[in-house]
């Protein structure tokens, strides 16, 4: 193996091999603020005296740790603080872009139907879109500021967060939407209805895609996801059932206008 140096210089290079362990000895060159650095190890299958690839699950994810250049001090596995942030920003997320927007268009579409319900819904539309978007853009900020994950091909957390960056921005317009809301009998109303439901509805699809790819960037995700999905569902089953209903009470009173 050719020598050559890491994210820093190197030099005076040795190493030794004894009881199958083999320990390397190098000579640090350290700039005047490189004051830590992190550093990942992993142990995988040797065949033919070739080292093959190592596991990307379990114990090879935690295989990451920090070494302080100014205290000695070195620190190994995931902080604590990382894996709250990260906990944080996918609760919020999911919770905010994949679960309240979906349930806020439900309410806007099934809710109004109802004549008595006016103007209620929209209000409670409105509420419920501006909190989530509010607490969800949050949960992004946290995002954001996550480090990226070991074991993880980072074209995978690239993609996660640009999705994430087009939901965040696709919620933007859908608040400019309810700022820039012309009368129901304005000329150009029919122009904001497009523009609304295209956008509303490309946010609430990109926000459960990047759900699942978030999902994917975790070690732990099976039970999560069956919840997640399990809940998606229950959401598709009640939006099915009040589609029904919706379009059996518009052509009653259709109907009932005839005559």
């Amino acid at each position: 193996m050719d020598e050559t140096n890491l994210s820093f210089p190197v030099s005076n290079l040795k190493a030794t091999f004894a009881n199958s362990e083999m320990t390397i000895y190098a000579t640090l060159h350290l700039s005047s603020d490189m004051l830590s650095t992190n550093q990942a190890w992993q142990e995988g299958p040797v065949t033919n005296g070739k080292p093959g690839a190592h596991s990307t699950s379990g114990a090879n994810l935690k295989s990451v740790g920090s070494i302080d250049f100014r205290s000695g001090v070195s620190t190994t596995g995931l902080s604590s603080t990382a894996s709250t942030k990260s906990v944080a920003h996918g609760v919020l997320c999911t919770l905010t872009w994949a679960l309240l927007m979906p349930i806020g268009v439900m309410i806007a579409r099934y809710v109004k139907v109802f004549k008595s319900a006016n103007p209620a819904w929209f209000y409670l539309h409105i509420g419920i879109q501006s909190l989530a978007f509010v607490v969800g853009v949050a949960g992004s900020v946290i995002g954001l500021k996550l480090s990226d994950p070991v074991g993880i091909k980072l074209s995978n957390v690239d993609r996660h967060r640009s999705i994430g960056v087009v939901v965040f921005f696709f919620g933007i317009l859908q608040m400019l939407a309810f700022l820039l809301r012309p009368k129901p009998d304005h000329k150009y109303r029919f122009y904001w209805n497009i523009y609304h439901h295209v956008f509303g509805y490309a946010t609430i699809i990109l926000s459960i895609a990047n759900v699942f790819e978030g999902f994917d960037l975790l070690t732990s995700k099976e039970k999560s996801k069956q919840i997640y999905i399990g809940i998606l569902a229950s959401l598709g089953i009640i939006s099915a059932v009040l589609e029904a209903l919706t379009w059996y009470i518009v052509i009653k009173r259709k109907k009932a206008d005839s005559v």
